[in-house]
């Protein structure tokens, strides 16, 4: 499994869970997507928004191009009590928005000893985390709301915003700790998000053909008037140019999922209007090896068989019945 940032909250989860497929590791599923939320950190800040201050921050002394493993010197003298924000570097990509998923590389450390925290840099894997009220800490919502894909971002967290006078002793930040952080955003997405790449010929007789449109609204599915497959189908839409997804990979998706009998949709992140992330380890069988092997910025069609999805447990109120095959469109935006 990949680590997960300490600093982000538990967030909900979508409808394609594992409950209902004989796994004994299941959770209560009024999603169908994902099975777990993400690790604990900091709790929603009931302080009022912070004023955002030029400073002081502390240099950044190497590694200063976008995309470079910064190293970041000791804070010095005392921080501000306020969120100290300042643009290194400024993107031209799209604006982050709250409630928005982010793609970045970040470190993290304290301010007084220069003792780092966290550092996807050298875990070669970009954080995938929502800039959200109760998903991310909320100095990393202040801080990147605003700032544009492309952009390198440096910010100090007083406790206020970061982990209260509680402080978290397990990774070694106390209740008086200032924190500081370096974030190079390569990318944001938003319910309006879709997939990007080339269209693929949908000739198969046997498999639904889902629309092309990529506008950020949920593409038609059209169920081929036999009977569903007695094997997954997963087939390209549209095919991406990104990198190829693997077995013990989160990814941010937009999808849609239709019963294959009577074409009727029982789950749709468009109808929502939000965005979802979830392991391909912690979703029904059918999306774990629908999704992978296929590549970032696709549109993926799958149809899900019974034995790879819920079988004759589908959750309550889903609109799903015993033994239904289950059709998706699913774009991967991103992956973790």
């Amino acid at each position: 499994m990949r680590r997960r940032s300490l600093f982000l909250a538990a967030v909900p989860a979508g409808l394609v869970t594992l409950a209902g497929c004989g796994d004994d590791d299941t959770s209560d599923s009024s999603s169908a997507v994902d099975s777990s939320a993400s690790p604990s950190a900091s709790a929603p800040s009931a302080a009022p928004a912070p004023k955002i201050v030029d400073g002081p921050l502390p240099a950044i002394t190497a590694g200063t191009k976008f995309g470079e493993k910064p190293t970041v010197a000791k804070g010095s003298g005392e921080p501000s009590d306020q969120l100290a924000v300042r643009t290194v570097i400024a993107g031209g990509g799209q604006t982050v928005a709250e409630g928005d998923y982010i793609q970045a590389h970040y470190l993290g450390q304290i301010w007084d000893t220069g003792k780092v925290l966290d550092n996807s840099y050298e875990r070669k894997a970009p954080l995938l985390a929502q800039i959200a009220q109760g998903s991310t800490m909320e100095g990393w919502r202040y801080a990147l709301t605003g700032k544009k894909s492309g952009s390198r971002v440096e910010f100090a967290v007083p406790p206020t915003w970061g982990f209260g006078k509680e402080g978290n002793a397990e990774a070694g930040i106390k209740g008086t700790d200032t924190l500081v952080f370096v974030f190079d955003i390569q990318d944001t997405f938003n319910a309006k998000s879709s997939a990007k790449g080339k269209n693929v010929p949908q000739d198969a007789a046997a498999v639904p053909v889902v629309g092309t449109n990529t506008d950020g609204k949920a593409p038609s599915v059209k169920i081929p008037k036999t009977d569903p497959p007695k094997k997954l189908v997963a087939e390209y839409v549209i095919e991406g140019d990104g990198e190829v997804v693997a077995a013990d990979n989160t990814v941010l998706v937009q999808y849609k999922g239709v019963v294959w009998d009577t074409g009727k949709e029982f789950d749709s992140t468009y109808k929502n209007s939000a965005l979802t992330s979830f392991s391909l380890q912690q979703v029904v069988k059918g999306w774990g090896q629908g999704l992978t092997g296929r590549k970032v910025g696709s549109r993926v069609v799958i149809v899900i068989p019974p034995d790879l999805g819920y079988g004759d447990q589908p959750p309550a109120g889903s609109g799903i019945e015993k033994d239904s095959t289950m059709v998706f469109t699913v774009d991967i935006l991103a992956k973790m």
